[in-house]
Formats: structure tokens, C-alpha cells, sequence
């Protein structure tokens, strides 16, 4: 197998790459002391039988540009298809802004076409193409040069399967004419806006049982000084303190360098410097926000009055639905969205797009009472009413 460590051969295949009808791609990165995912390696491949079309290509080489690999990124006429494509989607956005088009996840296409919840490449290598992986280098460090033969073993099985996998699903879907809700479910991975994290928006990803909106100002001020110095710095927002000590400071309120040493979940790193001077000003800007611009929680379905025995009858018409259909329960409705259509709400994922065809017309017309459930056999069926 061929590694690619210069941007001239690289350019050289993805002008090859260009004359073909899809390409496989996936990466190897490292996030575990960094903010920002650190790519290792890339595998390419083109159609074909075997690993002599596929390729390796280093990154971390001074002499490699990705800008050939954008360029086919940006050609409409070849599919690049991945697998769980969202991480190295976002990798290649924050590097150079780029999201490849069209896309194709085999992730999703395989819960479009009845592999159950979240298919790992695994499960769709073994059932699709019949082989089995050599994962024994998943955890290995892939920013040490050289690479081991293993290690390029394991790393090109990740594309070369893939086409295999991609070409049964894509004929799959073209025979059920479900591709249409592949291109639905993918269109928050092609937003770039799906892969910008926002500082004064990272306040609504802790939990926390106090509602308050004194206190969330708090969180919400502890939140953004948090993203901000992680991203400024490439550092784990956990490095620089963990939602529990952030929790905490918003219980504590601390005013001074010596409230912060009695903290019993802050790092002692945190507990000077400018990660200390942050906290400190982040909790008095909190402290200081006017009622008006205090963040509110959404209790909008906290007191939902739902209809158990209704919600029960959701579920079995759900189980029905993909069973009748070979779909993902998952990807159709979620037990929120089931007990919001038991509750009367009607702003839900489930009654929209191929959803609504699929289930949310007939969960509809069950929550309308114009039909009912009925067992026949093995088998769950609607009856008009």
C-alpha cells in the first residue's frame, strides 16, 4: 500500500480520483490533548477490488498539502463517501473551511436500509462484505512516525471495505427509493454551521438541576470563558476545568483568589493565573447581568400532560412502522418526540419530511382517533375507524 507524503502525489490521485464515480474516505486523528482534533493520516480509495487503487496520505509531513484533496472534495461529480462521517467532516471544515460534496454516510444510509441503530463499520463489513476486521490497532498513536505495517493494514481496511459497503447500500436505496431520505438526514452534516461551537451558546450543554436564572447567568459566563480559553489555546475544555468545578463556582460564587483554593473540584491549575482571573470575572459578570439578558430555561415540556395510554399506543405503532419498513426506530421517532405527540404538541422531527410518510401521518390520525390498532397474526395493523 502506498503512503502519499508529498502534495504533488497527492494531487496525482485525486486527479484520478477525479475521472471516478465515488472515492472512500476516512481519517485518523488524535483529540485527547487538544481542542481541536489533530490529523494524523488520511485513507483514500477509489472503486475496485483490491488495496492497489488506495492510498495512505500523511499529513503530518511538511511537505504535503491537503489543497488537492480539498479541490476533490469540491467536485460535484464524485461522491465521497464515509463512514460516521461527522468528526472528520468537522476536522476538515476547521482546517480549511471545506465540506465534501455530495456526501454519502454509510452510517446512515445503513439505517435507512434495516441494520439497526448507529451500524459500526464492524457489523456492516461482517454482513456486507462478508470479512472481518483486524481491530487490534483501533487505540494505537497515529501522530508516531513510522507507521507500523499493522497499523496501515488497519488504517486502509477503513476504505477499501467501504466501497463494497457503499455500493450495496447505494443500490439498496435506488431500489427502494429511499435515497431521498438518506440526502434528508445528511443535511446537518453538510451545514458548516453544525461544526462551529459558539462560546455564548456552551452554557446549554451542562447539566445542572438548578434552574435560576441568576445562576445559569453564571453558568453561562463560566461556559464562554471556558470555550474561549480552550479554543484559544487548542487546549480540553475539561483542562481547563470540568462541568462538575464549573457547577460548583456557580453554586459558590466565589469573589477571590482565596474563595478559589477552598473549591474542592477545581484543578489546582485553575486555582491562579488567568484561568483563576477568568472565573473571577466570569462570576461577576454574572453576578452583574441585568434580569432582562438572564439566559431562561426552556420548560416547555416539563409539565406536558401526557396521555400514558396514548403514548403506549405510539410506541407499538412506531414498532410497526419499522418493522413494515426496515428502519431504524431511532431515526424515525424518539421516545421525546413520542411522549410530545402524546402531550399534544406538534413541533416534532417524526411529522416531518419522509418521517411523515413513513409514521407521522398515521400517528396523526391514532392521536385524532381516526384509526385504531389492531393484532392480526404476528403482525400490528391500522383499522379505520
Amino acid at each position: 500500500m502506498r503512503t502519499l507524503t508529498t502534495t504533488q502525489e497527492l494531487a496525482d490521485f485525486c486527479a484520478e480520483a477525479a475521472k471516478q464515480d465515488y472515492v472512500t474516505v476516512d481519517t485518523e486523528f488524535l483529540r485527547e490533548r487538544t481542542y481541536y482534533s489533530k490529523l494524523c493520516l488520511v485513507q483514500l480509495a477509489m472503486p475496485g477490488k483490491d488495496d492497489s487503487n488506495a492510498v495512505l496520505v500523511d499529513p503530518l509531513d511538511n511537505d504535503l498539502s491537503l489543497e488537492p484533496l480539498y479541490d476533490l472534495f469540491r467536485d460535484t461529480s464524485v461522491v465521497k463517501v464515509f463512514h460516521a462521517a461527522r468528526q472528520d467532516l468537522e476536522i476538515f471544515y476547521v482546517d480549511a473551511g471545506v465540506i465534501p460534496t455530495p456526501l454519502f454516510d454509510t452510517q446512515v444510509a445503513a439505517m435507512v436500509c434495516g441494520f439497526g441503530d448507529q451500524a459500526g463499520y464492524e457489523t456492516l463489513v461482517r454482513k456486507i462484505a462478508k470479512q472481518q476486521l483486524d481491530k487490534s490497532s483501533r487505540f494505537t498513536d497515529w501522530s508516531r512516525r513510522p507507521l507500523t505495517e499493522a497499523q496501515k493494514k488497519y488504517a486502509v481496511a477503513d476504505v477499501t471495505h467501504l466501497r463494497q459497503i457503499y455500493e450495496f447500500l447505494a443500490k439498496k436505496l435506488d431500489e427502494t427509493g429511499r435515497a431521498a431520505w438518506v440526502a434528508e438526514e445528511l443535511q446537518s452534516l453538510t451545514d458548516g454551521e453544525t461544526y462551529v461551537v459558539k462560546p455564548d451558546e456552551a452554557w446549554k450543554r451542562v447539566k445542572t438541576r438548578n434552574t435560576s436564572p441568576k445562576f445559569l447567568a453564571i453558568v453561562r459566563e463560566l461556559a464562554r470563558f471556558r470555550e474561549g480559553h480552550a479554543q484559544s489555546r487548542n487546549i480540553p475544555r475539561n483542562r481547563v476545568f470540568k462541568d462538575d468545578a464549573l457547577v460548583e463556582l456557580a453554586s459558590t460564587k466565589p469573589t477571590s483568589h482565596k474563595d478559589l483554593s477552598r473549591s474542592r473540584l477545581l484543578l489546582r491549575e485553575a486555582r491562579k493565573g488567568e484561568v483563576a482571573d477568568g472565573i473571577l470575572k466570569a462570576v461577576e459578570d454574572g453576578m452583574n447581568c441585568p434580569p432582562a439578558e438572564m439566559p431562561k430555561p426552556d420548560r416547555s415540556r416539563e409539565k406536558l400532560q401526557v396521555n400514558p395510554a396514548l403514548a403506549d399506543l405510539l410506541r407499538v405503532l412506531l414498532k410497526a412502522k419499522t418493522e413494515s419498513y426496515g428502519v431504524a426506530s431511532k431515526l424515525i421517532a424518539s421516545a421525546a418526540d413520542l411522549d410530545a405527540l402524546a402531550a399534544g404538541l406538534r413541533d416534532v422531527p417524526a411529522l416531518h419530511g419522509w418521517r411523515h410518510d413513513v409514521f407521522g401521518q398515521d400517528a396523526m390520525r391514532l392521536c385524532d382517533g381516526e384509526i385504531a390498532l389492531a393484532a392480526k397474526g404476528g403482525a400490528i395493523k391500522t383499522v379505520e375507524l
